[in-house]
Parts: C-alpha cells; sequence; structure tokens
C-alpha cells in the first residue's frame, strides 16, 4: 500500500499548488490541474517529464562554478531534492533586495535581469540564479522576470543544508567549487 499525500506549496510569492507525495518515487508530482492557474503553475505533468526535467537539470547543474567540483551522482542527490515549476510571463522571480533563499535553473523560456530598474540582461535556457542564495541570505542584487511563461528548476536553502549535512564530503566538494569561482572572478579583476 502506498502512503499518499496532497501537498500545497508556495514560496515567495509562487504558489507551486497540489502535489502528489509518493515517498517511494522521491519528488512530489504535481497533481490536479489542466492548464496554467493565476498563481502561474502549469498542468499536471507525468513521471517521464518529471524525470527528463531532472535529467536537463542536472546537465544544467554540472555547468554551475559552485556544483563544478560535484560528481554526477551528487548532482542527482541535489536534483531529488529541487522542484520543477512553471511561471507565467511578467512573474517576479526574485526581487532586488529581498533576501535570497532558492536557487534557480532555467529549463525553458526566458526572464529579463534588472537592476535599479534598468535592465542589464536576459537568461536563457541553461542559465541559472541565485547559487549563493543558498549558502547565505544576503539581499538579491538584482529582479528578475519571466519574460515568456518558462519552466524552472528550484532548490531551496533548507533543502540544501539537508544535503550538505546527510552526504559525506559534499561540502568539500562546494568549498572546491567556490574556490574555482573566486579564481576566476580574481583572473577576471586583474585584466
Amino acid at each position: 500500500m502506498w502512503n499518499l499525500s496532497v501537498l500545497e506549496l508556495e514560496c515567495e510569492g509562487i504558489n507551486f499548488g497540489g502535489w502528489l507525495a509518493i515517498p517511494q518515487f522521491g519528488s512530489p508530482t504535481r497533481i490536479g490541474t489542466d492548464g496554467p492557474t493565476s498563481q502561474g503553475t502549469g498542468p499536471a505533468r507525468s513521471l517521464d517529464s518529471l524525470a527528463m526535467a531532472k535529467e536537463t537539470f542536472v546537465d544544467h547543474l554540472a555547468e554551475v562554478p559552485l556544483f563544478s567540483a560535484c560528481s554526477k551522482k551528487d548532482l542527482q542527490q541535489v536534483a531529488r531534492r529541487a522542484e520543477d515549476i512553471r511561471v507565467d510571463t511578467g512573474k517576479v522571480l526574485v526581487s532586488e533586495g529581498a533576501a535570497g533563499a532558492e536557487f534557480f535553473v532555467i529549463i525553458d523560456g526566458n526572464a529579463k535581469v534588472t537592476r535599479h530598474g534598468q535592465e542589464v540582461a536576459t537568461l536563457g535556457p541553461g542559465d541559472f540564479f541565485g547559487d549563493l542564495a543558498l549558502l547565505d541570505r544576503a539581499p538579491r542584487n538584482a529582479t528578475i522576470t519571466a519574460s515568456t511563461p518558462m519552466e524552472l528548476v528550484v532548490l531551496g536553502q533548507r533543502e540544501f543544508a539537508a544535503l550538505i549535512d546527510e552526504v559525506p564530503g559534499f561540502a568539500h566538494k562546494l568549498l572546491a567549487g567556490l574556490a574555482r569561482r573566486l579564481r576566476a572572478y580574481d583572473a577576471q579583476a586583474v585584466q
């Protein structure tokens, strides 16, 4: 017999709606919608499409400097703790000056990045933001707004901290990744 439960999730104003939690199958699965809602969540997803999104997320994680020293197995553990979400055009994902607590990887769609009200960049599939928010709750340095409907994978600070506590050696790999990132920034500053 399965132990099923339905969860209503919301974080930083993004409503994730109803999710079906089946413990033996990992992350919760989206249920109960047949199209986008006013909160910006999308249609129900099959387990196969969720698995594909997680595998794409793992591939993108390998490109994130913070995770550069992690093995594929480590990255799969990160992916198991992350959530796949969909948001509508115009949804503010993070706000400049607000405390950060989530890391985002864009699977599909585009977002604009603004600082002090000026657009400074556009992000698309494979791009990420908020990686340092996993380590501290410092204020966000930009506002990021969906400029198209988007699919993202989100990892919260709490889930990330649990991973550090549960997986021996994971913190050392993160420190190695941070050291690489600092060296790269240092090299850019010298040029």
